[in-house]
């Protein structure tokens, strides 16, 4: 059975071509890992899908309860807003070193409250931008700003599901902040689906 929580964050969008309905077909598979409890962190997308990709209009949450960022790992179309919300009884910050998410800091703000950040730049492939707050220095989560919509988030089991993906050969790549996997090459049919499974390994050193 399928996650609610990959079918939420999986991309579903169908490309125009010409006038024409591009076809396209499913992308799915399992991820596996020597520990399990890293398999929800795994973001399974296509590599390169050049196009002019519409912005989801809602808002992304990322919560922070019990001092913890809630996902842990967050991919998001180039040009979404995410809401970030305090539910604890303390205050909390947001804000990010990272260059590609514009190094901004939303401040500190009590419980109930939302602050929000449109990530606009866009990266060659994917770009990843380590969330904080200052006020926890322990607390620590990821935005991931992908170029295309063709993503998906692996659910507790590894599974994941990325549905209407542009017929024809694809490379499909994993990002995840530990861990690692080689990429893979996929035939997409112009309809049904396509297997894939990808094993998680520890990252190499640079």
């Amino acid at each position: 059975m399928k996650s609610p929580r990959t079918v939420l964050l999986a991309a579903v969008v169908v490309v125009a071509m010409g006038g024409q309905l591009a076809l396209a077909g499913t992308i799915k598979g399992t991820v596996t890992a020597s520990k399990k409890k890293l398999l929800p962190h795994t973001i399974v997308y296509v590599d390169s899908i050049k196009g002019d990709f519409e912005c989801p209009k809602e808002h992304v949450l990322m919560n922070q309860k019990n001092s913890v960022f809630v996902p842990h790992v967050l991919p998001v179309l180039a040009g979404t807003t995410v809401d970030f919300k305090n539910s604890d009884d303390v205050a909390h910050n947001v804000f990010t070193p990272d260059k590609n998410a514009d190094k901004f800091n939303l401040g500190t703000w009590p419980s109930g409250e939302i602050r929000s950040h449109t990530f606009e730049k866009r990266c060659d492939k994917v770009c990843d931008a380590v969330m904080l707050c200052n006020v926890h220095p322990e607390m620590e989560a990821f935005v991931l700003i992908m170029e295309n919509p063709y993503f998906a988030v692996a659910n507790d089991s590894g599974y994941f599901e990325i549905p209407k993906v542009p017929a024809g050969g694809q490379t499909i790549r994993i990002w995840h902040p530990t861990m690692d996997a080689e990429a893979q090459q996929v035939n997409v049919a112009d309809s049904g689906s396509v297997a894939i499974e990808f094993t998680l390994v520890g990252k190499k050193k640079k």
